[in-house]
């Protein structure tokens, strides 16, 4: 507890206000997030293939926004952005709260995209404009914990309420959605309106305004970063919404109880263990953080790969919720670090776009990590499937190591050395 006081004491106020209601924020996702998909193929009646492809325009249009809404954020401030995000949030789960047809529900999925695409960039500069230092890092970490923790509470409150026979319990579920995100709009418009995110260029910098994300990626420091944070959600979260499941559920043989009772598992690990993670990586370098994280993962993934050669049965079960939760482990030593040396590379007036190049690679990472895992897991190459995910966490730790010799001390999250002192000569007598 004592940690936890300390680092609420030693933020700024505004750092306070936006991490003091992201569980209740983040609960209406958790209460939707599951059941998307099962709305609109069971209670709107839209035919599987049909529902996956208007699930998938959340992603591709969140991708395709990504790269503009970081140069609006670096342009208008975070804080412009994050409102327009947060309206068409709004409006898109009231919208499909009430979408009886394919066309409908695709406008409203493109609203909730178009939130998904501006918000990182612009949350994860808003966040940076108000804290600095090792403090950041403990930030990005305490704020995944409490991301996860409101999205499974969500998970766990809408799997009691809804009813597929009920359309109501659903609409109901969408509308409390939409309520949610009011809370972070309340927070911009009220005791946040001072703070806009927007950093002016320096009056030295003459080639400020013509930064292009081109530009950026010149950078070998943002080349190896983009490329790690793209593979690690590729062999991560892209597996976690499809890779995992179809993998425990045609290889291991176990049942969608066991499922989904792994990915409390996994919510509960991060709960738990982040803020203790936060205090053992604090003054770490980050690229070793990384590297640790992937030989975490290599184990989770091994796990998981024994799980085949005992399918049906009780141990298969252990092993996919131990892979879940030895995989969480892993995710405590990741979100930290990743946005945190994105934003210590960046300069102020430029952060929109090192952070929308960020969520990029996420969002890519997870659109090509279910193609990749269906395609595997349809082939029966559950082998093949699994030594690619080990692969993975060998290029991360290898991408770290090349990542490390591009980067200061300060944005690795350690203290650069200090130049050693000048001594007077000694006079010759």
């Amino acid at each position: 507890m004592i940690g936890i006081r300390s680092f609420w004491t030693a933020l700024p106020t505004e750092g306070r206000w936006l991490l003091s209601t992201v569980a209740i924020q983040t609960l209406g996702r958790g209460l939707t997030l599951p059941f998307t998909l099962i709305y609109l193929h069971e209670v709107r009646g839209f035919d599987l293939g049909l529902s996956g492809t208007l699930m998938a325009l959340i992603a591709f249009v969140g991708l395709v926004v990504t790269g503009p809404a970081g140069v609006l954020t670096d342009r208008y401030g975070a804080r412009s952005v994050l409102l327009v995000g947060i309206t068409c949030m709004v409006a898109g789960n009231a919208l499909l709260a009430f979408a009886t047809t394919p066309a409908v529900a695709a406008l409203a999925l493109v609203l909730v995209g178009l939130n998904f695409g501006v918000s990182w960039p612009a949350f994860n500069s808003l966040i940076s404009a108000v804290v600095t230092g090792d403090l950041r890092q403990r930030y990005f970490g305490v704020n995944f914990a409490l991301v996860n923790l409101g999205i499974g509470v969500g998970g766990v409150v809408g799997g009691l309420f809804v009813d597929v026979h009920r359309p109501e319990t659903f609409t109901t579920i969408f509308l409390a959605d939409a309520a949610s995100a009011l809370i972070p709009m309340a927070l911009l418009l009220g005791p946040l309106r001072h703070v806009h995110g927007r950093a002016e260029r320096p009056a030295d910098d003459t080639a400020a305004t013509t930064v292009r994300y081109l530009d950026i990626l010149r950078l070998p420091a943002v080349r190896w970063l983009t490329a790690l944070t793209f593979v690690a959600t590729f062999i991560g979260y892209g597996q976690l919404e499809a890779g995992v499941p179809g993998f425990a559920r045609q290889v291991a043989e176990t049942s969608t109880r066991a499922i989904g009772l792994g990915f409390a598992v996994n919510t509960a690990v991060i709960v738990a263990l982040q803020f203790f993670v936060l205090s053992r990586i604090s003054g770490r370098r980050r690229t070793r953080v990384m590297i640790v994280m992937a030989v975490i993962w290599v184990a989770a993934w091994g796990m998981l790969g024994a799980t085949g050669l005992m399918p049906g049965g009780a141990l298969a079960v252990a092993g996919v919720l131990a892979f879940m939760g030895v995989f969480a482990l892993g995710e405590t030593f990741l979100q930290p670090s990743v946005p945190a040396m994105t934003n210590d590379l960046a300069s102020d007036h430029t952060r929109g776009r090192y952070n929308a190049l960020t969520a990029g690679a996420f969002q890519g990472g997870a659109i090509a990590g279910p193609v990749a895992a269906g395609f595997l897991l349809d082939h029966d190459l559950a082998v093949v499937y699994v030594a690619t995910m080990i692969a993975g966490c060998v290029a991360i730790a290898a991408m770290a190591l090349a990542l490390e010799r591009h980067v200061s001390g300060a944005v690795n999250g350690v203290p650069d050395p200090a130049p050693a002192p000048e001594t007077a000569p000694t006079p010759v007598i």
